[in-house]
């Protein structure tokens, strides 16, 4: 390890906010660090050194024992609807905000307790934040707008959960780190003048172009309303299930967070869901945009006193804004699942195809990856042999295979290479590596992460990683790991 080299240039522009928003904290000591991952392709994204990242201060910084130079350390302070229910104050109970550097949030997850840990111990486990780890730089990866991770850093502690673990504490990295909930903790506590600096915060930061005046709020909602379409959209389109989607796990700046019972489908199933805790299919694939304008919905709620001094004519205006969710989704999510397809543009009558299209799936339980890395591959190869495998019914598969057929061109190929890949985290891999972690093998892991840095790209020697499981391997829930 290098001893001394140049650390990155920390500012902390959150702690300059109304001071409701936050509380100081100060993460708890840990035993023994250690680096279990360090990401140094994104650490030079964001100008932090490579020479830094493997030094022994930053060992300890991003553990969390190492005050940074006059950079107050602080957990911010959020409400948030979990699963329909709201609670009015929740908050970084096992994380802290150590600071920005270029313009991102460097973020510690499983750092300790805060003022807003309530009986939790404030500490994540080694297999949650490997978890977080590899899936959000998965979805970096596949083009998906997401926090990063940029280590992962072993306590030498172990955390009682169901059982002892190894405890761990994630650097998360984030364009923001406010949420819908953040607004709805001020609105609960009826802090307008605050709220107004949190629009006007975050609008500087992440949506550039702002109008001036009052005007600003409706914007600021419409611009929220339109990344969450889209992201909502890339995650349908790739079989994502976030699993947990309350308004506190909805990030305005339009990236995914909060990695937890989150999940890439195998077999087709439209109301799939992976939460141990969602029994009512609250948040299962299908269910994403509907939950996605709910929590704008509570978003725009939240800003009603922004819009208009009249409640009826702050109403009007936002319900005007959040009627433009569902076309934008739609439009987001045909285009996306006419690329999977080879189709250039989507015509009349494409969005009646793509439902075909999911209900054959659904019907056969076709591996999702799988069923358009092989529509990709029969049109590379000319042979649509292998695509008969996904129909109940031959002569549903000729219908659609001669509809398919009519609508490709020569852009085509290229188009379904950009949107169909063949490597995703699969959940029982995602295991397998994090078993391996915990006994000191980290070869699955690397070897994991290794092919989800280029998903669309064939790894020779590592094809069986892009497999679906064999029946006794398939994972069916997954955990949040708090």
């Amino acid at each position: 390890m290098a001893e001394n080299p140049s650390p990155p240039f920390f500012v902390s522009t959150y702690s300059k906010l109304p001071e409701s928003l936050f509380r100081v904290a100060e993460p708890k000591p840990v035993s023994a660090p250690k680096a279990v991952l360090l990401n140094d392709a994104l650490a030079a994204t964001i100008g932090i050194s490579s020479a830094w990242l493997h030094s022994i201060e930053a060992l300890h910084a991003l553990a969390g024992q190492q005050s940074l130079p006059e950079i107050p350390r602080i957990a911010m302070a959020y409400a948030g609807h979990q699963f329909g229910n709201f609670v009015p104050s929740l908050g970084d109970g096992r994380a802290v905000l150590l600071g920005e550097v270029s313009g991102y949030d460097l973020h510690l997850k499983g750092s300790g307790r805060t003022a807003f840990s309530r009986g939790g111990d404030g500490r994540s486990t080694l297999s949650a934040m490997l978890r977080e780890y590899i899936v959000s730089e998965a979805m970096a990866a596949l083009g998906v707008p997401t926090t990063r991770s940029l280590a992962v850093i072993e306590t030498g502690e172990e955390i009682p959960r169901e059982k002892l673990e190894r405890g761990a504490v994630l650097t998360r990295v984030a364009k923001s780190h406010v949420r819908v909930g953040t607004f709805q903790y001020l609105a609960a506590r009826g802090e307008e003048a605050a709220m107004q600096a949190l629009v006007d915060y975050e609008s500087a930061r992440n949506f550039p172009g702002a109008p001036q005046g009052p005007e600003r709020f409706i914007w600021f909602l419409r611009q929220v309303i339109s990344r969450q379409a889209t992201l909502i959209a890339k995650w349908m389109c790739l079989g994502f299930i976030h699993g947990v989607m309350n308004t506190d796990n909805m990030q305005v700046a339009g990236e995914t967070i909060d990695y937890g019972p989150c999940a890439f489908m195998d077999a087709f199933d439209p109301q799939k869901t992976f939460s141990s805790i969602d029994h009512t299919g609250r948040y299962a694939w299908d269910k994403q945009p509907v939950i996605a304008l709910w929590n704008l919905t509570r978003l725009a709620e939240a800003l009603l006193p922004l819009f208009a001094s009249e409640t009826d004519s702050a109403i009007i205006l936002a319900e005007a804004e959040l009627k433009n969710f569902m076309p934008q989704f739609e439009s987001a999510f045909e285009k996306g699942m006419a690329a999977k397809l080879g189709l250039a543009e989507v015509k009349e009558g494409d969005a009646d195809f793509i439902a075909l299209t999911l209900q054959n799936m659904a019907n056969a339980k076709a591996d999702f990856t799988v069923f358009f890395s092989t529509l990709t591959e029969a049109v590379e190869l000319e042979s649509e042999t292998k695509i008969l495998q996904f129909f109940n019914n031959p002569n549903n598969a000729k219908q659609w295979i001669e509809s398919w057929r009519n609508r490709l061109d020569n852009s085509s190929l290229n188009l379904m290479k950009n949107a169909n890949p063949s490597f995703i985290p699969r959940n029982h891999r995602v295991e397998e590596a994090l078993a391996a972690a915990n006994i000191d093998n980290p070869k699955p892991l690397h070897r994991l992460l290794k092919v989800l840095s280029k998903p669309f790209e064939k790894h020779e020697g590592d094809e069986e990683l892009a497999l679906p499981p064999r029946p006794d391997e398939e994972v069916f829930q997954t955990f949040c790991g708090t």
